[in-house]
């Protein structure tokens, strides 16, 4: 579709669905076609907000190039396979779908029919992962942290699909490697699923990262520590900062502009990174419009969306294991 603006209807009009939607609308290469939700009084009001008419289904996908799923989890896969089928792009919320078998599904599904199939990743379009990729080496431990207040929104599901999957993605694009063992506890606190978790994973080729999500902190906290061989990286992204250590490659050992030598420790020099907050969501959609009209390749495809989730589902497992072996033991109730 070369030169043409694409057609987006929209499916789920809760709180993400509603920022789509406006995205959608905002946009020069995308046109809001309409709006569905099994609730029609919430699709009316996001329509009318955005600018398009409340549909069903079946006539969102008639009237559409393209379809953004931004519904409950356990709705993906039959939201975004409808829609494939239905010979149109999608681009999916995260977590791509609620198991394995159904992102294998969508991924052969979009592949047979030489579709677009995104998935909603944000932090890959975020200027936080910007600045980060590319700077540091082969990653031997990452620490991440991700806590935030208590919010009625997104507890249809644990805190493992809620937030830690962000960074689950984050350390699946830095360590270039296969899970080889997942240990995790978490228990649930406000909701009827977890909302605390921590996770250590460890990669075949020796790499570990430990994550931390928790929906029930007082503060909103959001980092990242990275430790490779010759360097050391810590991302706060609240403060959009970006600490650097590493090897200086200046001549004779001489910090670069913008670096610091770091006192005590030859050799090494210390640079301080920030950036500009930018519109990650508008960025994801301008993605999406140019893998579909424009042929560019698709940045967080199926295959990315079946890691993180693979990933998250490990996680999960592993949780249960371990709260079996707390009730046993007596450490926790039943």
């Amino acid at each position: 579709m070369p030169n043409s603006v694409l057609r987006v209807g929209i499916a789920g009009a809760g709180h993400f669905g509603r920022y789509h939607a406006l995205k959608v609308a905002a946009s020069t290469r995308t046109k809001l076609s309409g709006v569905y939700d099994p609730d029609l009084e919430r699709a009316k009001t996001v329509g009318w907000e955005a600018g398009a008419k409340e549909l069903g289904f079946e006539n969102l996908l008639d009237r559409s190039d393209a379809v953004i799923v931004a519904a409950p989890a356990e709705a993906h896969y039959h939201l975004a396979a409808q829609a494939l089928r239905a010979g149109k792009h999608v681009l999916v919320e995260k977590p791509i779908a609620a198991t394995l078998e159904q992102a294998d599904a969508l991924g052969g599904l979009a592949k047979e029919r030489g579709l677009v199939l995104q998935v909603g990743h944000l932090e890959r379009f975020s200027a936080a992962y910007q600045a980060m990729a590319g700077r540091i080496g082969a990653p031997l431990y990452i620490e991440a942290t991700r806590i935030a207040p208590f919010k009625p929104r997104g507890t249809d599901v644990s805190v493992i699909l809620d937030l830690m999957i962000h960074d689950l993605d984050l350390v699946l694009a830095l360590v270039d490697s296969e899970i080889e063992s997942v240990d995790a506890v978490g228990a649930p606190v406000a909701s009827d699923y977890e909302d605390i978790a921590n996770a250590r994973l460890r990669f075949s080729n020796g790499a570990v990262a430990t994550i931390t999500a928790s929906r029930i902190s007082p503060r909103t906290e959001r980092r990242m520590r990275i430790f490779a061989q010759d360097s050391y990286m810590a991302a706060d992204f609240s403060a959009r900062k970006l600490t650097m250590i590493a090897r200086t490659q200046g001549v004779n050992g001489c910090p670069l502009p913008g670096q610091q030598p770091v006192p005590g420790v030859a050799g090494f020099a210390i640079e301080d990174i920030s950036w500009e907050d930018h519109d990650s969501l508008a960025a994801e959609h301008a993605a999406f419009a140019a893998s579909v009209l424009d042929g560019a390749a698709v940045l967080v495809d199926a295959a990315v969306g079946r890691r993180a989730l693979a990933a998250a589902l490990a996680v999960g497992e592993s949780m249960r294991s371990s709260r079996e072996r707390m009730t046993a033991s007596g450490l926790i109730r039943a």
